[in-house]
């Protein structure tokens, strides 16, 4: 399923309401470690610096950590290496031997005094990342495709990395209230976005100005290929005829999309200029009326996930011609690419993630290594497949080249086909 704007049959474009539907996924969070002064941190019996010698009860340096202003606390008199870190992590200001201090090199808080990065509890370490709630904002409403997905990869992390990530919802506008708010977040590594193909064909539309260019790539993990189906009863049982018989009839061939601009009308409107044919194509209000339209006869084909016309396919009246992946996909095994057909063209729905530009990189590498491992569990790779959404992975650097592609491939549909 994707998640196009509902369009009507001869409207450009209806803009989805804006909304935020929030659901938290896990409330575990970051518990902070106490730092040990303990009975370690004392000068002990070989620490004259007396009572004033002692990490102190809070294990930190403090003010009376060190080995004291007579600095008798020796080597061993200062609130040594395990005398520091409490529960600030740090061997305070005034957590060194001091200035007449002979607490030497292990007597202060030093830079072994510290909570560092061991000092404090969160998972990942003192001042590290993850400490707080990750919001990954989804673009389309509640209960859609990219939702259903986004909200599997927030459990998963959730499980992972042990904070609570939670999805957003931030609809309207063909996608572009969402990913202007993931494009103007904080870019700290705790605003994730769902990404959609949107992203790259909304400014081309011009519908809202934001591309690729606005987000940084952290990982793709879904591509739902186009399928071109046609009536059985058609004076074509394959894509070549398919292509032979718009070739002689121009214009005669109407094929319905889920609506004007959206992805799947932009698949045939691509594979038409590719296949050098002329196809009329026909806008409706979602994928389910725009594949009765063919099973009725009111088109003669239709473009969508292969999943739309499935049950139409194996129990009705429609046939698959080809799908615009680059690999067949797994519920119609047989049915051919348009690569596998001679025609060098490839078309659909994706998903992805993304974070605001400036996102530190050693943040995203960390991103991607938990989104990896949510990707590549069990869990998440059945409910990909039960639910019929192509898995399909890219890494950071793949999933920045695929949708610069995008963007520039829409580009050239645009500019040649009256969208």
């Amino acid at each position: 399923m994707v998640d196009d704007t509902i369009l009507n049959r001869r409207d450009f474009v209806k803009v989805a309401g804006s909304g935020s539907a929030i659901s938290m996924i896990s409330l575990a969070g970051c518990t902070s470690l106490s730092g040990s002064g303990g009975s370690n941190g004392s000068g002990g019996s070989n620490g004259s610096g007396g009572s004033n010698g002692s990490g102190g009860s809070n294990g930190s340096g403090g003010s009376n950590g060190s080995g004291g202003s007579n600095g008798s606390g020796g080597s061993n008199g200062s609130g040594g290496s395990n005398g520091s870190g409490g529960s600030n992590g740090s061997g305070g200001s005034n957590g060194s031997g001091g200035s007449n201090g002979s607490g030497g090199s292990n007597g202060s808080g030093g830079s072994n005094g510290s909570g560092g990065s061991n000092g404090s509890g969160g998972s990942n370490g003192s001042g590290g990342f993850p400490s707080q709630d990750i919001q990954m904002i989804c673009p389309w409403a509640e209960g859609g495709g990219t939702d259903q997905t986004g909200r599997q990869l927030a459990s998963g992390l959730s499980n992972t990395w042990g904070v609570a990530a939670y999805v957003e919802n931030q609809t309207g506008g063909t996608g572009s209230v969402g990913f202007n708010a993931i494009a103007n977040a904080e870019p700290d590594g705790y605003t994730v976005g769902v990404l959609t193909v949107e992203i790259a064909t909304i400014s081309h539309l011009g519908i809202a100005d934001v591309s690729p260019e606005d987000v940084k790539p952290v990982m793709q993990y879904n591509f739902d290929p186009a399928a071109l189906t046609v009536h059985e009863d058609a004076p074509y049982g394959t894509l070549q005829e398919f292509i032979d018989y718009a070739s002689d009839n121009p214009g005669e061939i109407s094929v319905s999309n889920s609506g004007p601009g959206g992805i799947w009308h932009l698949s045939a409107a691509g594979f038409a200029l590719e296949a050098g044919i002329e196809l009329e194509h026909v806008g409706y209000d979602g994928g389910a009326p725009a594949t009765q339209a063919v099973v009725s006869g009111e088109v003669e084909a239709t473009t969508s996930s292969a999943p739309e016309v499935l049950s139409q396919v194996e129990d009705g009246p429609l046939e698959t011609l080809a799908v615009f992946g680059e690999e067949k996909v797994d519920i119609m095994p047989d049915v051919p690419t348009l690569q596998n057909e001679g025609v060098d063209f490839t078309m659909g729905a994706w998903r992805g993630l993304g974070v605001p530009n400036g996102t530190p990189d050693d943040i995203i590498d960390q991103l991607y290594e938990g989104y990896y491992e949510v990707y590549q569990s069990d869990n998440f790779q059945s409910f990909m497949d039960e639910s019929g959404f192509g898995l399909v992975h890219r890494d950071t650097e793949e999933f920045g080249d695929f949708m610069q592609q995008s963007y520039d491939n829409f580009a050239e549909i645009t500019d040649n086909v009256d969208v």
